[in-house]
């Protein structure tokens, strides 16, 4: 494939998604991040790898343009890396979110690729088994089947797989998208 249709393919595919996104779960989405800000809490955003970097881009927003208290784990590199070495990468964030006092005001934000399982992104199932239990909102942003994070979402944007080769670059292209939509949705 030459480059001109490694591009068209690519968009085509990238329309193929956005034409997909359930508009339902978008919705309920907004609707959960609209009552965090009216009840004044807090919004807890989870990733790893390249959805960390798009956390931290998305806690900006949510809080400069959504008006919404926001924080991403993951932008505490110091901690983050201490909680990693001393108690294990499994609790990083579970550990991070019982400091912060999480609880029914508040909601997670799961920005990921496969959505956590048994094998991959512990933490984030570790951290989603405790956000249920201080019943605070759990959304996810996720591909693939969901994982772990679309089984306990109170809202869950699936990016459907189109190409089995591009599924975290579609994966973590849109999650960009979903997030700029839901903090101007507000």
């Amino acid at each position: 494939m030459n480059t001109r249709e490694y591009i068209e393919d690519y968009l085509k595919q990238t329309e193929e998604i956005a034409r997909s996104l359930s508009k339902e779960e978008i919705e309920k989405a907004v609707n959960i991040l609209r009552k965090v800000r009216e009840d004044e809490g807090r919004l807890f955003i989870l990733g790893v790898g390249g959805s960390a970097a798009n956390a931290s881009h998305a806690v900006n927003d949510f809080r400069k343009i959504g008006g919404i208290e926001t924080y991403a784990p993951t932008d505490n590199v110091s901690e983050l890396t201490a909680r990693t070495n001393d108690e294990g990468w499994e609790t990083t964030f579970t550990e991070w979110l019982k400091i912060s006092h999480i609880n029914e005001k508040d909601a997670v934000l799961v920005l990921s690729v496969g959505g956590g399982n048994e094998n991959a992104s512990k933490n984030i199932v570790a951290a989603l088994k405790l956000a249920k239990e201080k019943k605070a909102a759990v959304m996810s942003i996720v591909s693939r089947n969901g994982g772990y994070s679309k089984e306990v979402s109170d809202a869950c944007i699936l990016i459907p797989v189109v190409d089995e080769s591009r599924i975290t670059p579609h994966a973590e292209g849109f999650q960009g998208i979903l997030w700029h939509l839901l903090v101007n949705a507000l």
